[in-house]
């Protein structure tokens, strides 16, 4: 026990577990917009569109996570432009903008002049490399994220849930939608550092999973996943600590893990319940 305290005297140890806490937010309020609305790949299309703003920074000599964020509110502005206008099937205009980004970046970092670059924490993430700048930025669009999300959350939870409903309210659900996926395209850059391309769609998956096996409110789902995301990123970063792995995917791993045994629980307790009516 004096061992895990231990470690808190170390400040990269500390800076990643307060980034743990605010991506856990972020993606629990994204996640479960994003699980509400069905759209739960537009995160790994954002994501991995993303990876053409890296290859396009390094090219540049610029901050990858600036191209990230550019390439990704791009992408996430164009899904919802592409299958509001263009008529093209959300999914299609997902795997487009998807494999557009991968291309893109693999083409850059290529032309990259010098010894390709190091992507291992852009594809499998690292959150012991956040730094106090990083915690801050994340810290300024939680604080935005979570006052939108209390004074429109009403227009949200219609739009995340029937639009066309929405509709004859005379909200105007196309610029929520808008909104609304900028932001996500934001949380997910930021989550990034923490899981990585390759693993960042489990941070807006995994949490609401499991917190739908306990509701379905949206509220309610929101601070679950809150919760779930952080008990899974504090525990795997301690675990990756310890036994020296890759924090991504032991947090990822964790939050699995999270969820097989509190849905084996679910199942052992229907069965306790059909055997005795």
């Amino acid at each position: 026990m004096q061992d895990i305290f231990s470690i808190f005297q170390y400040s990269f140890f500390t800076n990643a577990l307060i980034a743990g806490l605010l991506t856990s937010i972020l993606a629990g309020i994204a996640g479960t917009y994003i699980v509400s609305r069905k759209i739960v790949f537009i995160s790994g299309g954002i994501t991995h569109a993303s990876f053409g703003g890296i290859g396009l920074a390094y090219f540049l000599g610029l901050n990858p996570f600036l191209g990230a964020a550019v390439f990704a509110i791009l992408s996430a502005v164009g899904i919802e432009w592409t299958t509001n206008k263009a008529n093209i099937r959300e999914d299609s205009a997902i795997a487009i903008l998807w494999s557009l980004g991968m291309a893109i970046g693999i083409i850059f970092v290529f032309l990259t002049p010098g010894y390709a670059p190091n992507l291992m924490s852009f594809l499998f993430g690292n959150i012991l490399t956040v730094s106090t700048t990083d915690i801050l930025y994340m810290l300024v669009l939680c604080i935005i994220v979570c006052i939108c999300i209390v004074v429109f959350y009403r227009p949200i939870l219609y739009t995340a849930f029937d639009a066309e409903y929405a509709k004859t309210t005379h909200l105007n659900t196309t610029l929520i939608k808008y909104i609304t996926a900028i932001f996500v395209a934001l949380t997910i850059v930021f989550s990034i550092r923490i899981a990585g391309i390759i693993l960042v769609l489990s941070l807006f998956t995994i949490p609401q999973a499991t917190a739908s096996i306990f509701t379905h409110d949206f509220k309610k789902m929101i601070f679950l996943s809150i919760g779930i995301g952080f008990i899974g990123i504090s525990t795997g970063l301690i675990g990756s600590y310890y036994f020296n792995l890759p924090s991504g995917a032991i947090i990822i791993f964790t939050l699995i893990l999270i969820w097989a045994l509190i849905k084996a629980g679910e199942k052992i307790r229907n069965l306790i319940n059909a055997d005795n009516p």
